[in-house]
């Protein structure tokens, strides 16, 4: 039974929050206003009767100083007071002696008879057909024993006898609630109606296309801060989106480099063992050795340069610090034993803000394409420029030809024999250099050189942008 009428309250309450809050106000409206109407007709009829005694009462009090003083002459008064028109002087008997066009012929209108103790009366009596209830007022004129007593009054209004006063106020309730009613469907459909758009526009969304968004209203009640939000969300959504797709993409494009760059020096190790194993008295051990631990060398540096793409085009987060990039440049170069010295032209006190382990891969990547292509010159330049802090590696090998300046950055690029990976590298060392220059919000270009080899320059934005003008540069060589 419970559960029923669960159920059936369910039923009549409104699905929408727009007929809820109109139920709600015309719930509230009748409650307010109902009673309101009730006690509004009832004052309403006791003014309007109070307003008849006080109209009675006036025209008994005139007629009587009337009387008093002498001045009503005849057997007929004239009503000066409207709403009283019947009007009685009655001598003890009870004789009418004077009275009022409206009750000429009619006997005494009531038999009250006021005492000189209390010489006014209001009394409502329905005693005469042909007036009918009437409302008088009875006053005694002197307190002399024979004094006459006046009777004054008017028949009870037809508005106070009746349903009107309350039919009126009846309407009136029932208009007032209706306005409400109207008013509040109105209102709050236009209040609800940013919301019902925002609705429509997020149930056209799908995961394939978040780029949408829904109006924002002026303002900033909830309505406009909800959509605010939604669309904030939506854009939070469609970034979350396209950096999933980045990484999938660079997961496929993992995926895809590793296969097709591993797959031929494993080939060409198996075909080495396995003729090893075909012909073992015609192998050498040790040349196998060397060949397969090369090849294994190779295949190594393949893996780590791939994982390191792959680290970095996720966006892994590490610590920045500020980094000297002249600092950098000495210590790598030092370190490195190379066949051709290295020219330097350091900038003191050009810091960034950078992975410190990162920079240094880039120094040994740009330094490793140089040692590989130069014939006699590797020059490494550190600058300032503007906002932004330069390092330079040039060599003078054969340079890079202007349509392939682009390419070169791409994964397992192969250019012409003279620049070829072949000669040591693993393709990936300038595709490297670009993605991390990327991840700190700089660049990376190749140019020709001076020296008629490629320069590369990769700029980065300075840790504190503007600072003193750089001191004069030094040049110096380092070679081990």
């Amino acid at each position: 039974m419970r559960e029923r009428v669960r159920r059936l309250g369910r039923g009549v309450r409104p699905r929408s929050i727009r007929g809820r809050v109109t139920m709600l106000v015309a719930v509230l409206a009748m409650l307010l206003l109902v009673p309101s109407g009730l006690l509004a007709g009832m004052v309403a009829r006791q003014q309007l009767a109070d307003a008849g005694w006080l109209d009675a009462r006036h025209a008994a009090d005139l007629v009587a100083a009337a009387d008093r003083t002498g001045r009503l002459e005849g057997s007929e008064i004239m009503p000066t007071v409207p709403g009283a028109e019947l009007i009685q002087v009655v001598a003890p008997g009870p004789r009418v002696i004077a009275s009022s066009p409206a009750a000429r012929g009619l006997p005494p209108l009531t038999d009250v008879w006021p005492s000189p103790q209390a010489p006014q009366s209001d009394v409502q009596t329905c005693g005469h057909q042909r007036v009918g209830c009437v409302r008088l007022s009875a006053l005694r004129v002197s307190d002399a024993p024979d004094s006459t007593v006046v009777y004054a009054g008017g028949p009870v209004r037809t508005l106070t006898s009746t349903g009107v006063f309350d039919a009126l106020f009846a309407v009136q309730v029932a208009v007032l609630i209706s306005l409400a009613i109207w008013a509040t469907w109105k209102i709050t459909g236009r209040t609800l109606r940013p919301v019902e758009a925002i609705r429509a526009e997020l149930a056209t969304t799908n995961v394939g296309n978040l780029s949408s968004r829904v109006p924002e209203p002026p303002g900033d009640d909830e309505v406009a801060r909800l959509a605010r939000t939604v669309n904030g969300t939506l854009e939070r959504l469609e970034n979350a989106k396209e950096r999933m797709e980045l990484a999938l993409a660079q997961q496929r494009r993992f995926a895809s480099d590793a296969s097709h760059e591993l797959r031929t020096p494993v080939a060409g190790l198996r075909a080495q063992l396995e003729e090893a194993k075909l012909h073992p008295d015609d192998t050498d051990l040790g040349d196998l050795l060397d060949r397969t631990l090369r090849d294994t060398d190779r295949l190594q540096a393949i893996i780590t340069d791939l994982l390191l793409l792959a680290k970095i085009g996720a966006g892994a987060s590490a610590a920045l610090t500020e980094v000297d990039l002249a600092e950098s440049v000495r210590m790598e170069v030092r370190r490195r034993t190379d066949r051709l010295p290295v020219q330097v032209r350091l900038a003191p006190g050009v810091l960034v803000n950078a992975v410190e382990t990162q920079i240094a891969r880039i120094l040994t990547n740009l330094l490793d394409n140089a040692q590989r292509h130069a014939k006699g010159l590797v020059l490494v330049e550190v600058r300032r420029s503007g906002a932004f802090a330069e390092l330079s590696v040039v060599d003078d090998g054969d340079g890079v030809a202007e349509a392939d300046r682009e390419r070169i950055f791409e994964r397992f690029t192969r250019l012409d024999a003279s620049r070829s990976r072949d000669r040591g590298g693993t393709g990936l060392g300038l595709a490297i250099v670009r993605d991390i220059a990327r991840a700190h919000g700089g660049t990376i270009i190749a140019a020709a050189s001076c020296a008629g080899g490629a320069r590369f320059v990769l700029r980065l934005p300075l840790a504190t942008a503007g600072g003193p003008v750089a001191e004069p540069v030094t040049t110096s060589s380092y070679s081990r």
